[in-house]
């Protein structure tokens, strides 16, 4: 008798197990969440259907997930206004910088494999980046400039935390921008017929707007990120993303050449004209043509090129905040998630939040301020895209639009409110 217990209780355990590892991924039940209150998230319907009435949106994907369960998934409006195509939930858009949080996370991948250290100098790897100098004074008239050396040289963690003085082309400071158009430096937004690592060889003999670490600046950090993965893994950036996180994890719909096969589900891009009218992004308009997603690329940038669903991010952001597993692939440890998760700066990024290995943080002060609870990350996207993770009540949202500039912006922090207003613990 007692035998044919311990049998039966094995027999359990082991019929148990694979529930237990698919616990981690994301579960579609169709059952309430009893944390949730399914009547406050209805909420959500009423704002945008307001916004999109009024003419200020024309589509909206919103998906949240809370304790490894979705709670909320919908698409709202039209993913393409002229020809009334619905917005379904699983279109595919252009995420653009939510391109950094999956480079950070392969290179913290390398990091685990013991290819570097954070503190290490990059121009171990691309020795054109050796002996940084910083700008002193530019003249605008002609983009001439001098130049003082800088303190140290530029290292791994500089790059993840946009403190390494490097700037952005078109979207950087006027300083910036205006030297590294000069020098031919491509932004990443959109398609360059370009070699990655010719161009941050360029980079590299351009000033450091600051002296590294001094500060903190939206940069090309992540693109020469993507570039370093490539030269230390010998891989292209887009077969590392393939073959370490998208594959692993299931992400099937997330790429920086979409297929011709899913072209048909991407969402349209919008802009605003003189008198903020949601218009159609035409192909010329700051010199980044929509249909870059689905022109054959080599240059893969990895601050912004990939394109992919909500529902791609969010299994990606599940993995995080299950502390680097997934559906039983790990991809990092617990401890480097701590790491990546934690402030890596002596000063706020933003003047009160945080910022970590990729992530931006919300701190007390912005806790006390906002929905989001202290410690939650998150970053967005050029074209309108948005995601946040909160460790503290296990929940990933993502609310993604195709449109820049956005007058009606304020579309998502009030989703977030609704969101959190929606928690009943």
């Amino acid at each position: 008798m007692k035998g044919t217990i311990i049998k039966h209780l094995l027999f359990m355990l082991i019929a148990a197990m694979p529930f237990v590892a698919g616990a981690q991924a994301i579960q579609i039940t169709g059952r309430p969440n009893p944390e949730v209150s399914t009547e406050r998230l209805k909420r959500i319907d009423t704002l945008v259907q307001d916004y999109l009435q009024k003419g200020w949106i024309k589509g909206i994907v919103t998906l949240i997930v809370k304790d490894n369960q979705v709670v909320q998934y919908k698409g709202y409006g039209y993913a393409d206004a002229e020809t009334k195509k619905p917005m379904e939930k699983d279109a595919i858009f252009r995420i653009m910088s939510q391109t950094k949080g999956i480079t950070s996370v392969a290179m913290m991948i390398l990091y685990e494999h013991g290819k570097f250290l954070l503190d290490e100098p990059i121009a171990d790897f691309i020795p054109e980046f050796r002996h940084p100098v910083v700008i002193d004074k530019f003249n605008a008239a002609d983009t001439t400039y001098t130049t003082v050396p800088a303190k140290r040289e530029v290292t791994f963690r500089d790059l993840l935390t946009h403190s390494s003085g490097i700037d952005y082309t078109d979207i950087g400071t006027k300083t910036g921008s205006a030297i590294y158009a000069k020098a031919h430096i491509p932004s990443g937004l959109g398609y360059f017929d370009a070699t990655l690592l010719d161009k941050m060889k360029i980079l590299a003999k351009q000033p450091l707007m600051f002296q590294p670490g001094e500060k903190w600046q939206y940069g090309l950090n992540s693109d020469l990120l993507g570039c370093l993965i490539e030269v230390i893994s010998g891989m292209s950036l887009d077969d590392f993303f393939a073959r370490n996180i998208f594959q692993p994890l299931g992400m099937k719909d997330t790429y920086f050449n979409v297929p011709a096969s899913k072209a048909g589900r991407m969402a349209t891009v919008y802009t605003e004209d003189s008198l903020q009218h949601v218009i159609k992004w035409n192909h010329t308009f700051r010199h980044i043509d929509p249909d870059y997603p689905l022109m054959k690329k080599h240059y893969f940038s990895g601050g912004a090129g990939l394109s992919g669903t909500a529902f791609d991010y969010a299994i990606f952001m599940q993995m995080l905040l299950n502390g680097g597993i997934y559906n039983g692939h790990r991809i990092l440890s617990p401890r480097t998630i701590q790491m990546m998760t934690s402030s890596q700066l002596d000063f706020p990024f933003n003047g009160t939040d945080n910022f970590g290995l990729g992530f931006g943080i919300a701190s007390a002060k912005s806790a006390a301020r906002t929905a989001r609870t202290e410690g939650t990350f998150s970053w967005g996207g050029y074209y309108g895209t948005s995601y946040f993770a909160d460790p503290n009540k296990h929940m990933v949202c993502l609310i993604m639009t195709q449109q820049s500039p956005n007058s009606h912006g304020d579309i998502i922090p009030k989703i977030e409110a609704i969101i959190y207003s929606s928690l009943l613990k």
